[in-house]
C-alpha cells in the first residue's frame, strides 16, 4: 500500500530537486526516501526500481525544457531564435544542473518516442527553417547545434572554463555568433 502523501508526481519532483542539489549521478532511491521521510521500500509502491526513478526525472526535465524552449522560439527567427533557444538550455543547466544532466539520460526507444524529446528536435528544425537549409544539411545542422550547445553547456557547468580569465558570457556570445554565421553560410539562400 502506498504511503499517504507520497505520489508518483511528488516522488518525481523530490527526486528532481535532489538531483539539482547532489547531482543526477548521485541520485538514489534511498536518498529520495530520506528526503520524503519514508523507508526506501515504500517508494516501490510507486516505481519499479531506481532506473525508473531516473527515467521519471529525465522525462520531467525534457518536458520543462521543451516548454521553455517553445516559449523562447515563439515569434522569433534567424539569429534571434538561435540565441533564444540556446539560452534556454544554458539557463536551465545553471538553474537545474541535475535535471539538465537527466535530460541527456538514455531512454529506451519507446519511452523516448513518447517523451518531450521529439519536441526538442522539432524546435531545432523549426529554428533551422529560418536558415533555409535543405536536407541532408538540416539533419546535420540539428546535430551540429545540439553538439555545440550541449557541449558548451556541459563543459561550462563542469567548471572546464575556469582556467582562463575570459568571461564565459563573452565566449557564449562568440559561439552563438559563429553558429549563426555557419548556418547562414550553409543556407540555400544566404542573405
Amino acid at each position: 500500500m502506498a504511503r499517504a502523501g507520497v505520489t508518483v508526481e511528488r516522488l518525481t519532483r523530490t527526486a528532481a530537486e535532489l538531483a539539482d542539489e547532489i547531482g543526477f549521478d548521485q541520485l538514489t532511491g534511498s536518498a529520495v526516501a530520506r528526503r520524503l521521510g519514508v523507508k526506501e521500500p515504500s517508494l516501490y509502491a510507486h516505481i519499479r526500481n531506481a532506473r525508473e526513478l531516473k527515467v521519471r526525472v529525465a522525462l520531467l526535465a525534457l518536458e520543462e525544457l521543451a516548454d521553455q524552449a517553445a516559449a523562447a522560439l515563439a515569434g522569433r527567427a534567424g539569429k534571434d531564435a538561435l540565441v533564444g533557444l540556446a539560452n534556454v538550455y544554458r539557463d536551465y543547466a545553471r538553474r537545474h544542473p541535475g535535471r539538465y544532466t537527466a535530460s541527456r539520460y538514455e531512454l529506451d526507444p519507446q519511452t523516448a518516442a513518447g517523451s518531450a524529446g521529439p519536441r526538442h528536435n522539432e524546435m531545432f528544425r523549426a529554428l533551422l527553417r529560418g536558415y533555409d537549409l535543405p536536407e541532408p544539411d538540416q539533419t546535420d545542422a540539428v546535430r551540429f547545434l545540439g553538439a555545440a550547445v550541449h557541449g558548451y553547456v556541459s563543459l561550462e557547468t563542469a567548471g572546464s572554463f575556469s582556467h582562463t580569465p575570459r568571461d564565459t558570457d563573452a565566449s557564449w556570445a562568440w559561439t552563438l555568433d559563429t553558429l549563426h554565421l555557419a548556418l547562414t553560410t550553409r543556407s540555400a539562400n544566404p542573405a
